[in-house]
């Protein structure tokens, strides 16, 4: 194996690539591919393997014989155990137990005997595509890398799903173009004779069966692990501190590495806001550590320059409305020294869980459930006939989204059947065309017949469903912020964590009577007691609610020639008519985000293709 184009390189943190078989026509299809500052690693026979871009310090690869491994992103996974692996390797399915055997968050890419092997992460930060392009087929980290070398144009259906607040599974993790195919997270992409694909699983949740007191080291050992993974090689690492138990976390078990920290607070612009005081407490307790206060005034708000977003996504994502927040700090700590800032991204989504669980518990354990299901009903607002509603729907989750399909335009569901239920079930608004209810309601009626939940139980579902879609975001916000010069990684995220938290009892994960109590039992001895007792959250509502109000010239001017409309799926006068009101019933529920998510990608896929010869 050969190392093409040597003195080529990219930011860390911004990995793409494609993968391509051992053959004379697929070396000729990834000639292609290759594009100034390319990188190419060869088969034995030196024709391409993977094409793309990565930085030195997050690929590892190995070769024994025909095999060939590597391994791409995060992981301290070293060259002599990959060799090894690659020595023994016999059969493509081997891989499934060595991928659980690793922390951090990386692609696995094998060659073996002709046979290919592509996979990302569970968690679905790290995606594989692949597509048949001349007769070959191409797997890819990027839908729109395929698409663009097959010169596609997005699905219009596809683009009408991703107007539904919220699409649900599985319709989200499609891809915008139909010859583009989209591998579950679950599994893994294996190409046989360099045009046949099928897709194979290598990942199941774990059942939630193991007490909270026997999974806390557990818990701590992944967040350890995962933690070390992108600061043992010391230098200068950056974290949010926002005061809350998760970034918290990460921060102490930071400072615990080689690496000098770097914690940065943004106090909240709501008087009410008990970030800063939390983050300063947290902060008294890490000497070592230096923390920055930034000043919340110069914070960006929502929705701010969506006009002048250029960043290169292969898919609508609302996270472009805190995009300018995101980033905004980055360069600062950036210049502090800072090699990668680590978040407490995820913590809300494995330290706590879907409080649907309890539709089976009520069930299983009577007794138990009713007492705990007062306690949410207190805590959440629940009104009692609403709670018997959800309670007694036992709908499978197939006819649950054919049933969504025909209630497209009613009003928002209600919490309790959202946080009892299969999940948020999808709605449009007003702006929203007739062409666009009829697409999206075709493409659920067309899934909800072989449709089937990740898990049975439908509080697991919400959880993994919750967890894939918040990857969805965070994936583009990663390549966001490696082209702003810092990478992010999120502990909380690795497949590891993810793991060992989801193996919790539910009934001990989430409780009305306790706030993050996996997080808390398993910080418990590292973090400070007087940090863990916090029980609030930060809304930011209102930094939503200014940048509503703040950015409205730009809202209008999105709408003034939006692409969307253009296509026939919204209504642009309407979308104007409410960006002169940004007071107006239901804005505050995000429920825009979805159309102005799909409205900035149109624009800068277009923006793309223009400079692209």
């Amino acid at each position: 194996m050969t190392e093409l184009h040597a003195s080529a390189g990219t930011g860390l943190g911004d990995a793409d690539f494609t993968v391509f078989p051992d053959r004379a026509d697929a070396a000729a299809v990834a000639r292609s591919f290759a594009r100034p500052g390319s990188r190419t690693f060869t088969h034995a026979s030196g024709r391409p393997w993977l094409v793309g871009h990565w930085h030195d310090d997050e690929v590892v690869t190995a070769s024994a014989g025909d095999t060939a491994l590597a391994v791409i992103g995060c992981c301290p996974v070293g060259a002599g155990e990959l060799r090894r692996t690659a020595a023994r390797l016999r059969d493509l399915a081997e891989l499934d137990a060595f991928a659980r055997s690793l922390p951090g968050s990386f692609h696995l890419v094998a060659a073996l005997g002709g046979r290919l092997r592509v996979q990302g992460t569970a968690s679905g930060l790290r995606l594989v595509f692949h597509a048949e392009i001349d007769g070959v087929r191409v797997a890819a980290t990027r839908a729109d890398t395929l698409a663009a070398a097959l010169g596609l144009d997005p699905d219009p259906q596809e683009l009408a799903v991703r107007l539904l607040w919220p699409a649900p599974y599985p319709l989200f993790e499609t891809s915008l173009w139909r010859p583009v195919t989209a591998v579950p997270p679950h599994d893994a992409l294996v190409v046989a004779d360099g045009r046949s694909a099928r897709h194979t699983r290598w990942w199941t949740p774990p059942e939630p069966v193991r007490p909270l007191a026997e999974a806390a080291p557990l818990i701590r050992t992944a967040l350890e692990e995962a933690v070390d993974a992108r600061t043992r090689q010391g230098g200068v690492v950056s974290c949010d501190l926002s005061g809350g138990l998760d970034s918290t976390s990460v921060c102490f078990l930071a400072d615990r590495s080689p690496a000098r920290v770097v914690a940065g607070t943004w106090p909240g612009r709501d008087p009410a806001d008990s970030d800063l005081r939390w983050a300063e407490l947290a902060a008294g307790h890490l000497p070592d550590v230096e923390h920055v206060i930034w000043d919340a005034d110069a914070s960006p708000l929502v929705y701010e320059d969506l006009l002048g977003i250029d960043d290169l996504l292969d898919e609508p994502t609302i996270g472009v409305m805190d995009r300018s927040r995101v980033l905004h700090h980055l360069p600062a700590l950036a210049a502090r020294g800072s090699r990668v800032h680590l978040t407490g991204i995820g913590g809300d989504h494995v330290a706590w869980c879907s409080e649907a669980y309890y539709h089976r518990l009520l069930r299983t354990r009577p007794l138990f459930g009713l007492r705990q299901l007062r306690g949410f009903r207190a805590l959440w607002d629940w009104p009692l006939g609403g709670t018997v509603r959800a309670l007694a729907d036992s709908r499978p989750y197939g006819r649950w989204l054919a049933d969504a399909a025909g209630r497209l335009r009613d009003p928002s569901p209600s919490s309790v059947a959202t946080g009892l239920g299969w999940g948020m079930a999808p709605r449009l608004f007003d702006w929203a065309t007739p062409d666009t209810e009829r697409l999206a309601r075709r493409a659920l009626l067309d899934t909800a017949p072989t449709a089937t939940p990740l898990h049975a139980d439908r509080g697991m579902h919400a959880d993994l469903e919750q967890i894939r879609s918040t990857t969805r975001i965070i994936r583009q916000w990663d390549r966001m912020a490696a082209c702003a010069g810092l990478p992010m990684a999120h502990p909380f995220l690795d497949d590891r964590v993810i793991e060992a938290c989801l193996a919790v009892r539910p009934a001990e994960r989430v409780t009305p009577w306790a706030y993050k109590p996996v997080l808390t039992a398993a910080m418990r001895g590292l973090v400070p007691e007087a940090c863990l007792r916090r029980t609030t959250k930060a809304t930011a509502a209102m930094d939503a609610a200014d940048g509503l109000r703040g950015h409205r010239a730009d809202l209008l001017a999105l709408w003034a020639d939006s692409r969307l409309a253009r296509l026939g799926l919204v209504d642009g006068a309407e979308l104007r008519h409410l960006a002169r009101r940004p007071t107006s019933p239901g804005l505050s529920d995000a429920i825009l985000y979805s159309t102005i998510a799909a409205e900035v990608w149109l624009r800068g896929l277009s923006r793309t293709r223009a400079r692209t010869p």
